[in-house]
């Protein structure tokens, strides 16, 4: 096995078929590949507290990663092994983004987060478990640029899931030859849907291997989480997400594990559960508004054991 390290300097601001690579891979070859990411928007952050000032990318994405024989139509597997953090993580309010912006007030707030032996220490007597996690994952669009903050992409890019995490594979949809492949904003810990817009973001290192499933033409990621199968809806309005993912669910019943329509459609109605994804919509924000999000991105889950049960 080959292990390849890409360090936090050959990052990008977003995700772009414009991008030369800076490495390039056979697919189902075992290689491991490490993208290390950084955190120094935050600690800029946390020096300034005014984001005007701030000069380091937000959510810079590690790569991009040539993945040979990559093709439109196909889907590249990102299997996650790891994920290694620092000793320390931010927590940051910025002004006007997030749910709780009207709670939280016109004042910047930064609180570093301790990260020791796998505790992550949230307040002076709140802690928990560390649960690390990529929140940018994704692939290079056919054209244009796909921004780093929001909004999520059917290839990718800052869908902030905590799905997303050691264990996992993310299935995203193919668009340009090569793929190109990045991968930055780890988290700590994050609750499901990010209420404030950040969460325990931390700089770190994750390892993962890719694959290709030749002709796979997905409409947006999915994740195999292990026990769960998780299709991404993106739509403006929400309810145009949650049908995106409900459909692509039951296209996945049907057309990979040979259920019934029928049966793929009772059996979702009683199984399949969906629930609000990260916080950063599915269209171009307001420029006046940059961190309020236009759309949803939902998630569809079903349990794999379901998935198997068709003889």
């Amino acid at each position: 096995m080959v292990e390849h390290l890409i360090t936090r300097d050959q990052a990008c601001a977003g995700y772009s078929a414009a991008h030369a690579p800076v490495l390039t891979v056979a697919p189902g070859a075992g290689d491991r590949i490490v993208f290390e990411t950084d955190d120094a928007a935050y600690a800029q952050m946390e020096q300034h507290r005014d984001l005007a000032t701030i000069t380091a990318t937000l959510n810079p994405v590690t790569g991009p990663v040539y993945v040979e024989g990559a093709e439109p139509g196909d889907a590249l597997a990102v299997t996650i092994h790891d994920i290694t953090m620092a000793e320390h993580g931010w927590s940051v309010h910025i002004p006007g983004a997030g749910a709780l912006t009207a709670r939280m007030g016109e004042d910047f707030f930064v609180r570093r987060i301790p990260v020791v032996d796998g505790t992550v220490r949230l307040t002076d007597t709140v802690s928990c478990p560390a649960q690390p996690m990529i929140g940018c994952i994704g692939v290079a669009p056919r054209h244009g640029t796909m921004s780093t903050v929001m909004p999520s992409y059917v290839t990718g890019g800052n869908m902030d899931l905590t799905d997303a995490r050691p264990g996992s594979t993310v299935y995203l949809p193919v668009q340009v030859a090569g793929a190109l492949l990045a991968i930055g904003d780890l988290h700590a810990v994050m609750s499901r849907g990010e209420s404030s817009f950040v969460a325990i973001e931390i700089a770190g290192r994750a390892t993962v291997s890719v694959d290709l499933v030749k002709g796979r033409n997905l409409r947006a990621p999915q994740i195999d989480t292990g026990p769960e199968w998780v299709c991404v809806g993106i739509g403006d309005p929400v309810q145009e997400s949650v049908r995106m993912a409900y459909e692509a669910m039951f296209d996945l019943l049907v057309d990979d594990h040979g259920f019934h329509p029928d049966d793929a459609y009772v059996v979702m109605s009683a199984l399949a559960h969906t629930e609000l994804g990260g916080p950063t919509g599915s269209r171009d924000p307001d420029p006046l508004h940059p961190f309020r999000p236009v759309g949803a991105v939902t998630l569809a889950r079903i349990a794999k054991d379901v998935l198997r049960s068709v003889r």
